[in-house]
């Protein structure tokens, strides 16, 4: 009896939240799932297609356009953000005069809101009266040269991503008991070796936590692409989740922006499956002794 009230008790506190799990989550997902088989306008009655939608995206080069465009944009801006946000926490946590205004700067652009920033970024970017043209004094075209797209709104996603990252670290490095340090100290080893083979073995559960949520939100980035490029130059930064939103709302085919989300789904579930994999044989949550 006492075990079965304890039971409902758990499961009463756990109620608004898997009442927003379900409602918010899994059920929306359900509804992707079975779009996808269907034909839909947003106007017309959905009709059941089948497997049509999925074959009509695995074979359309501008979907696997899309994806290659999205791995490119994700192999530069996780390791580049991700260097960046460690390098500046270690710097942030040596105690420097300034380090708490800085902290507070870092993060600014994360809290903002990502649509305003790419409205601002594209300002900078332009061409004729962007700031950063004239400040370098010459003209170029950041946002629709062919090779220079990707990399400006790559350089956007980091510089407003790396206060995020830093926060973490720093929260992982202040966490690391001051006689591990010390230890390490004690037997010679240098600041280098010691932020190698002592801090950063010691933050893999932080490192876990932000390359998963890094990846899934990088995979997912919608909004600076919008305002920056909106997809262009020839679908140069058109990543899939542009694309997803391109197929919705400007084709209005549901049940093929459905099959680009699910398709994203499933990469993004193994890739963290992936993640956890490694990370969970190399990885030690217990500082304690």
């Amino acid at each position: 009896m006492l075990a079965r009230r304890n039971a409902i008790t758990g499961y009463s506190l756990l109620a608004p939240s898997l009442f927003g799990l379900i409602c918010f989550l899994v059920f929306p997902v359900l509804i992707v799932l079975w779009l996808s088989f269907q034909q839909w306008d947003l106007i017309s009655p959905a009709r059941f297609v089948g497997l049509d939608n999925y074959r009509s995206v695995l074979s359309d080069p501008v979907f696997a356009n899309s994806l290659m465009v999205t791995a490119v944009f994700v192999l530069i801006v996780i390791p580049i953000q991700t260097v960046l946000g460690l390098l500046v926490a270690s710097w942030l946590t040596r105690g420097l005069p300034g380090s708490l205004v800085l902290r507070t700067i870092y993060v600014l652009p994360w809290i903002c809101a990502p649509l305003a920033l790419g409205v601002v970024w594209k300002w900078i970017f332009a061409p004729t009266d962007g700031a950063l043209n004239a400040i370098l004094g010459i003209r170029v075209e950041w946002l629709t040269n062919l090779d220079l797209a990707l990399p400006a709104v790559c350089a956007v996603v980091i510089w407003t991503n790396v206060g995020y990252i830093t926060l973490f670290f720093m929260a992982g490095l202040l966490n690391i008991p001051e006689h591990v340090i010390e230890a390490a100290a004690i037997d010679g080893a240098s600041p280098f070796t010691t932020f190698w083979r002592v801090k950063l073995p010691l933050l893999r559960p932080t490192m876990f936590f932000v390359l998963v949520t890094s990846v899934i939100s990088t995979f997912q980035i919608f909004d600076q692409v919008y305002a920056l490029t909106g997809g262009g130059p020839q679908h140069r930064t058109d990543v899939i989740a542009a694309r997803i939103y391109f197929e919705a709302f400007q084709t209005f085919d549901m049940g093929r922006a459905a099959v680009m989300a699910v398709v994203l789904l499933v990469i993004l579930v193994g890739i963290t499956l992936a993640q956890q994999l490694y990370f969970g044989r190399r990885t030690t949550y217990d500082l304690s002794s």
